[in-house]
């Protein structure tokens, strides 16, 4: 599976910072977002587990820090619960713009009752999860409870969360105050699922008690069993994965994995053709032969998105597959032990007075660097013929040979 390092903006500002989960080979059901637990970060135990579970499942997720933790900008002491939904609604407006609108909410503890309330704002949110969630975020204050006095008086101070020091605001509490009441979640009129465990020493089952009571239909409800309240445990993270792509199947329009690269909405193409369509007004592009479906972008640093290869690594990505295969086909053939035959290249330009079997004596050429490697004995001789053969592969001789490229508008 791909995961892709991305950054987006908040409404304040701040680079919020991201990592999107991909299933292999971009074969996406649908994707989701998920929101982790107060004070904790993106790559916390269960986000990071229940995100690569769902990918290998078809679903993509986007997991990222709220503002003024992990590697997002911002500075916690000056964001509430409040913040939280907004940092959710940048997050799904991401993904939206750069890939596509998710379907999916989940949250994880304090992260679970801000899906609640962010999926109520949100019209591409098919369906809401949350897993050892409070039914309220009043129920956060619980953690500083014995220095509110103190937040109110000094209208800041450091308190103890987890064993880590965080600056509190005396605006955080108001605004927990705001949100200490389940009513609003009568108001979501979406399919829910709730994952709690009845041993929860961070969050009481009375809490997914109350949402399940406060929700409309169609609600279910999963016991989590023995699971701890960040499932530590690498089973429980699978187990909620597994049950929530059966249960979003019942309620989300999910991508058949057979035909995954959506190409019922694009033309027909001939063998031999493919398809290039823009993603995005920047440089995200949609690859289509008849049966795949792959990505194409910049890097963010040139004003990409970064959610797949730009250009020139696919032109390195073809001749190495195709170099790989062409050994491969090679050994096979002539019965050579060898095996995890690896090619890797380098693109670069370079003077042509560097060169010295190129034509060209002067400017600049393109030059790529093919190193194979390999596991298995061969001789010097075998190894020789090895290189020879790679020289021989299709995509190589068509970079050799003189092509002519012809335009025409349609």
């Amino acid at each position: 599976m791909a995961r892709i390092k991305v950054e987006f903006p908040n409404d304040e500002g701040n680079t919020l910072a991201g990592l999107l989960e991909l299933p292999e080979n971009s074969k996406v059901r649908a994707v989701a977002l998920f929101a982790h637990c107060f004070t904790c970060g993106k790559d916390v135990v269960a986000a990071s587990r229940i995100s690569r579970a769902l990918a290998g499942q078809g679903i993509g997720v986007l997991r990222f820090d709220f503002t003024g933790l992990g590697n997002s900008d911002g500075d916690f002491a000056n964001t509430n619960f409040s913040s939280n939904i907004e940092d959710l609604i940048a997050a799904a407006r991401y993904l939206e713009q750069a890939y596509e609108a998710p379907k999916l909410i989940i949250g994880h503890s304090l992260g679970g009752a801000a899906a609640l309330v962010a999926a109520q704002k949100l019209d591409c949110i098919e369906a809401v999860a949350t897993i050892a969630a409070p039914a309220t975020a009043h129920h956060v204050q619980q953690l500083f409870s014995g220095q509110e006095a103190d937040i109110r008086a000094q209208e800041q101070a450091r308190v103890s969360i987890g064993g880590r020091e965080f600056s509190i605001k005396s605006q955080l509490l108001d605004d927990l105050e705001h949100w200490n009441s389940p009513d609003h979640i009568a108001r979501l009129r979406k399919p829910l699922i709730i994952f709690h465990s009845p041993v929860d020493r961070i969050v009481d089952i009375n809490e997914a008690a109350a949402i399940f009571q406060a929700a409309k239909h169609p609600k279910s409800f999963i016991s989590l069993d023995s699971a701890d309240h960040l499932l530590s445990k690498p089973e429980d993270s699978q187990y909620v994965a597994l049950t929530l792509v059966a249960w979003a199947s019942r309620y989300l329009t999910l991508k058949d994995t057979a035909s995954a690269a959506v190409t019922a909405d694009l033309p027909a193409l001939d063998a031999g053709q493919v398809l290039i369509t823009e993603k995005d007004a920047k440089f995200l592009r949609g690859l289509y032969t008849n049966d795949h479906q792959l990505l194409a972008d910049e890097p963010q640093s040139v004003g990409g998105t970064n959610l797949g290869p730009n250009p020139y690594d696919l032109l390195l990505m073809s001749l190495g597959a195709c170099t790989s295969m062409t050994l491969r086909m090679y050994a096979n053939r002539k019965s050579l032990p060898i095996t995890n035959i690896e090619v890797r290249l380098q693109h670069s330009r370079v003077h042509a007075d560097d060169c010295e079997q190129c034509e060209s004596t002067s400017g600049q050429i393109d030059r790529i660097e093919r190193v194979i490697s390999y596991q298995g004995d061969l001789d010097a001789g075998q190894e020789a013929r090895l290189l020879q053969i790679a020289d021989l592969c299709p995509v190589h001789k068509t970079l050799h040979n003189e092509i002519d490229v012809v335009t025409h508008l349609d």
